[in-house]
């Protein structure tokens, strides 16, 4: 058996450690936190995930989408909240088909029980790893204070945003780095449910309170409760370095999300005690170094969380090098390597552009009269014609078409569309096979 050292235990590591435990590999996980099932070191900044159609496709490789299925919440849509309370729903497709909310720390354990539960996997926490040195395949730890030197044929970054192996990627000539924060940040704020143990909200739905610059998002969770997060920027009069307090936080619903106060009966001291967190973009290339290093997930290319796909782009990651192996086995691990670079790195930056572009589609637009005229056409032509019109949502959530081609085919849309709200009394005759026509002309001229 080979060895595989797997530095990070959180999602995309310990989907990893499994997988690969399975296919018979000998594999050592190192986490610098602590064990997730002893201690919640996520709480107040958690971000409730969402698992899509990639997600779903990397647990099935794995044999685990029935132990994943016992701990999500599906929602078929968007329930929109204006400032009067007023509350709308959009589904997600014509289809009915729904992405699934889970708890990041639940999702965690269990995956980390699965990797354990191998007589080939073994975990480590409260390992921080100091140094990788590529050219004999070793990785220094420090362990309780202990120094450790770990060898290994294949090791694996996998140790998130703050990457220690791709730091030491970094001091590599050639390799190409950016990290760029953006101006917004995010707290959260538990919804819990009902005194009857009820939900509060539409439990089948994603909610947003959108408000152009900033908005409030609820998930749901097994419980029948929300995890709740305010995106927002740092600075303004409502920027959240200027709400410390929890009367400041109380005010600024008050103006804002008037309808979510009476969900939250805890509202001021969440928001006191909850943490403000930054939010930042990491792109970087290549994905592997010496035919013995790799990269995954976040410490490949974090990214903003408004597309939900962050968790399914890392399972991605797995699920393609693991692909990558069954067909080219791994005598010759550059090759393998190179591979998953030339596949991963684009699909990694489309990744990055397409959450920071759904930040603005869900602050800003959602509720705008515009947008909303565009979906009701795109949902007619693809109820229509469903071979020629996939809208972009839908491929990036209920398809395993890589990112940056569904990007691709987003862009050709909005040019699309661009000109189809621009003819004259769209409002009035967008249902009409005219326009119908004009869409599928267009789909053929912008090739």
């Amino acid at each position: 058996m080979k060895k595989v050292l797997i530095v990070g235990a959180g999602l995309a590591g310990s989907y990893m450690a499994y997988a690969m435990g399975k296919k018979g590999y000998e594999v050592s996980v190192m986490e610098k936190r602590p064990d997730p099932r002893k201690t919640n070191y996520g709480s107040g900044r958690s971000i409730n995930l969402v698992v899509s159609h990639r997600g779903w496709t990397a647990f099935a490789y794995a044999g685990i989408e029935e132990a994943i299925r016992e701990i999500v919440v599906p929602a078929y849509g968007r329930q929109i909240h204006d400032l009067e309370g007023n509350e709308t729903f959009f589904q997600y497709n014509i289809e009915g088909k729904a992405i699934h909310s889970i708890s990041r720390s639940e999702l965690n354990k269990t995956l980390v029980e699965l990797a354990e539960a191998l007589p080939n996997v073994t975990v480590t926490f409260d390992a921080f790893c100091e140094h990788v040195d590529f050219t004999t395949g070793t990785a220094h730890f420090s362990v309780s204070g202990e120094k450790i030197r770990m060898q290994a044929d294949l090791i694996v970054g996998a140790d998130g945003a703050g990457s220690s192996v791709r730091g030491a990627m970094m001091k590599q000539p050639r390799f190409n780095y950016s990290q760029d924060f953006i101006d917004s940040g995010y707290k959260e704020v538990h919804i819990p449910a009902a005194e009857d143990g009820t939900p509060q909200l539409n439990i089948d739905a994603l909610h947003i309170w959108p408000r152009r610059e900033f908005m409030l998002m609820g998930l749901a969770n097994t419980d029948n409760g929300f995890t709740g997060t305010v995106f927002a920027p740092f600075g303004g009069e409502y920027g959240l370095d200027h709400l410390p307090t929890g009367k400041d936080g109380m005010r600024y619903f008050e103006k804002y999300f008037k309808d979510a106060i009476p969900l939250i009966p805890d509202l001021e001291e969440q928001w006191e005690n909850n943490p403000t967190s930054a939010l930042a973009c990491i792109r970087c290339n290549p994905y592997h170094w010496a035919g013995n290093t790799m990269l995954i997930g976040d410490a490949a290319h974090a990214t903003v969380p408004f597309y939900g796909e962050g968790m399914n782009g890392s399972l991605e990651d797995v699920r393609v090098f693991l692909e990558l192996l069954d067909e080219h086995g791994d005598s010759d691990m550059n090759a393998v390597l190179d591979r998953y670079t030339e596949l991963r790195v684009p699909a990694g930056n489309a990744l990055v552009d397409l959450s920071l572009r759904n930040f603005i589609e869900m602050r800003d637009l959602v509720a705008d009269p515009s947008f909303q005229l565009r979906k009701r056409i795109e949902q007619k032509v693809q109820k229509n014609h469903p071979e020629k019109w996939t809208p972009l949502y839908t491929q990036v959530k209920f398809t395993n078409i890589p990112y940056h081609e569904a990007k691709a085919e987003g862009e050709r849309h909005d040019r699309i569309m661009e000109q189809i709200l621009a003819m004259e009394n769209i409002q009035e005759r967008w249902d009409s096979d005219e326009v119908e026509k004009e869409v599928l002309r267009l789909l053929e001229e912008m090739v």
